[in-house]
C-alpha cells in the first residue's frame, strides 16, 4: 500500500528525535563510496529497520544506517547505503528518501553512485557530476496518486540537477587531484551489468556514464523542488570497453582507490554550499 503524506512525516518525526536537530544538506553515499560517513562529526546512528516505514538496503557494500552530524560546519543526514529497483522494490517505494528528506527541513540533497564510464574520454577513478540523465526503462518513481504536499502532478524536469550545484561542484573539481567531468548519467535497471551492445547504443543516444541507481531519487527531488547534486564515480569502463569482463570486485577496487580524495571534493563542496 502506498504511503501518505503522515507516514512521510512520522518517519522524519522518529528521525528529528533522535538527532536533535534540522540537517540543511542530505547525502546519499553509492556502491563503495561509505567511507565519506566517517567525516562526520558527532554522529548519530540509526538504523533503517528502526526508522517507521523506511526500507531495508540489502546491496552488499550498503551499510543501511542514517548517519547524522556535522561535516564543514554544515548540518548534515547521510543515508549510508540506498534502495534500488533491483532489490526487488518498485519505482514507487524508492520516492522514500528525499520525500523524508524535504519533510526533515533538508535544504539540498547530494546524490553519489558508483558507474561504468561509457565515454571513451573518461577512465576509472575519474568523477562525472551529472548535468542530465536518460532512462528508458520503467515507470515513474511518483506514478499513482499524486501527493500534492509535495508537489504538482504534472512537473519540470530540465533544472533536475541543479545548474548553480553544479557549477560550484566543477569550480570545486579545480582544487582536487580527481579528474572531473560533466555528463549524461544512463540509468540501467540491473542488477545485471549492461550488455556492449546496450553501452554502445547508450553512447549513441548521449549517455557518459551507466548506473543502476540515482535517477528515481532525482526525479523525486524535481517533483518536491529540492535542489539536487548528483555525482558519479567511475569505478569501471562499461561493457565492451575492454575485453575483461566487469566484476563487482573490480568496482570495489576502484571505490577504495579514491576513497579518501572522493571524500575530500564532497567535504569541499558542501563547506561552499550555501543553504
Amino acid at each position: 500500500m502506498a504511503l501518505t503524506y503522515t507516514d512521510y512525516q512520522n518517519s522524519a518525526a522518529y528521525i528529528r528525535e533522535h538527532i536533535g536537530f534540522t540537517p540543511e544538506i542530505a547525502i546519499v553515499l553509492g556502491s563503495c563510496l561509505g567511507p565519506f560517513a566517517e567525516r562526520i562529526e558527532q554522529p548519530v546512528e540509526i538504523d533503517y529497520r528502526d526508522i517507521p516505514n523506511f526500507l531495508r538496503s540489502t546491496a552488499p557494500s550498503h551499510a543501511g544506517k542514517l548517519i547524522a552530524g556535522t561535516v564543514c560546519g554544515k548540518r548534515v543526514v547521510c543515508m549510508s547505503g540506498r534502495f534500488h529497483y533491483y532489490e526487488g522494490y518498485s519505482f514507487e517505494q524508492l520516492v522514500l528518501p528525499v520525500r523524508v528528506f524535504q519533510c526533515l527541513g533538508v535544504k539540498a540533497t547530494i546524490l553519489t553512485n558508483a558507474a561504468g564510464a561509457i565515454n571513451l574520454a573518461y577512465k576509472p577513478g575519474d568523477v562525472m557530476v551529472i548535468a542530465d540523465h536518460i532512462k528508458l526503462y520503467g515507470g515513474s518513481p511518483v506514478r499513482g496518486e499524486n501527493l500534492a504536499e509535495f508537489g504538482p502532478r504534472f512537473f519540470d524536469m530540465t533544472r533536475a540537477y541543479t545548474p548553480e550545484l553544479r557549477t560550484l561542484a566543477l569550480d570545486c573539481a579545480k582544487r582536487s587531484p580527481l579528474t572531473v567531468h560533466e555528463g549524461v548519467y544512463f540509468y540501467f535497471p540491473g542488477p545485471q551489468f549492461e550488455t556492449a551492445s546496450e553501452i554502445r547504443a547508450a553512447r549513441i543516444l548521449g549517455g557518459d556514464a551507466a548506473g543502476m541507481s540515482t535517477v528515481p531519487e532525482a526525479i523525486t527531488a524535481a517533483h518536491c523542488g529540492m535542489p539536487l547534486l548528483g555525482l558519479s564515480v567511475m569505478v569501471n569502463m562499461a561493457a565492451g570497453i575492454l575485453e575483461t569482463p566487469i566484476s563487482e570486485e573490480e568496482v570495489d577496487a576502484v571505490g577504495r582507490t579514491i576513497a579518501g580524495d572522493f571524500s575530500d571534493y564532497v567535504s569541499d563542496i558542501i563547506e561552499r554550499m550555501q543553504v
